[in-house]
């Protein structure tokens, strides 16, 4: 298992949150997602290592920016 934590701009409430889970949820081999939204981080947990590219899409499909590291 990894655990990959991303910075992600624009969320502020409990809708950001779900929105934010339910896209990166949905990229294959991803078996967990949690968000603390008070930091803007999103810790993701995968069978193997993300392409970024991949999670910086599904982070902007839901509406908001991955910062970049």
């Amino acid at each position: 298992m990894v655990n990959t934590t991303y910075q992600v701009q624009g969320m502020t409430c409990g809708h950001c949150v779900s929105a934010v889970s339910a896209e990166v949820g949905a990229i294959p081999g991803v078996r967990d997602v949690q968000v603390d939204l008070a930091a803007g981080r999103v810790t993701v947990s995968s069978d193997q290592p993300l392409d970024t590219a991949v999670v910086r899409a599904a982070v902007d499909e839901a509406g908001y920016d991955l910062v970049d590291a």
